[in-house]
């Protein structure tokens, strides 16, 4: 009985062996076979082979290299040039806008009130009709001592065929200001940048400034030399009346 036992262990013990050789060179040739497959995409086991790729270009690269040799080196393709849009929005009274919805805990306005609003916009010449402004106000501090307001603003400016631009920042009564320019569709696709908005007359005149990347050359349509912004400032008459020529294509109503 213990001589067969032991000629079982025995057994049990080449044949573990066995395996564990056999696992062994399998393991073994497959590590080898990564290595080559690094080594033909030009990256050795420590990590990237910089000395070989610094002695060829992309040119010289195979596909599958290339993408190694670009890895992390590719640039923002969207335009970086800054291109200025100046445009008017000016309340006329007729848009029943601004509304006030009281959700704050004083008579007066305060934190929580919001104050949806829609008004025309005109190019910086005043010379067309271009659509309006739609969006949201939310009150974040009464300021008396400057006589007015502290507002976060998220709103659109809608132009049209062109598409429209999306803006989000501070809205303050008193002073100028700077919101971020966070989208746009049509040719303002994949704009960015930051717009200026200067208060004329709080609330119905107000002169913005965009500086805008990221986007193809801007229509001269869009571009005219803008009046030089002030209180008494007026849209042209055929302008306001919509008149054929004095807007642009299918503009936002």
């Amino acid at each position: 009985m213990a001589t067969s036992s032991a000629m079982s262990l025995q057994s049990i013990s080449k044949t573990s062996l066995g395996n564990l050789s056999h696992n062994h060179h399998f393991h073994r040739s497959s590590f080898l076979g990564f290595s080559r497959s690094f080594q033909n995409l030009g990256i050795s086991s420590n990590g990237p082979d910089f000395s070989s790729q610094s002695r060829s270009t992309s040119k010289n690269l195979s596909p599958t290299r290339a993408f190694f040799w670009n890895w992390g080196k590719s640039e923002n393709a969207r335009p970086s040039k800054v291109q200025e849009l100046n445009v008017y929005e000016l309340n006329e009274g007729d848009r029943n806008s601004p509304a006030v919805l009281k959700l704050g805990k004083k008579p007066e306005l305060c934190l929580g009130d919001l104050v949806p609003f829609t008004n025309k916009l005109y190019t910086g010449d005043l010379k067309k009709r271009v659509g309006i402004t739609a969006g949201l106000c939310v009150l974040i501090q009464h300021v008396p001592e400057k006589n007015g307001d502290r507002f976060e603003a998220t709103y659109s400016f809608y132009l049209g065929d062109y598409g429209h631009l999306s803006v989000q920042g501070p809205y303050l009564t008193y002073e100028d200001t700077f919101l971020a320019v966070t989208g746009g569709s049509g040719i303002f696709e994949g704009a960015y940048g930051q717009v200026k908005l200067r208060q004329l007359v709080y609330p119905t005149k107000l002169f913005y400034t965009f500086y805008l990347k990221g986007i193809a050359d801007l229509p001269l349509e869009l571009t005219g030399t803008a009046v030089s912004p002030s209180k008494d400032v007026k849209p042209a008459p055929e302008a306001k009346a919509t008149e054929p020529g004095a807007t642009i294509k299918n503009f936002t109503n």
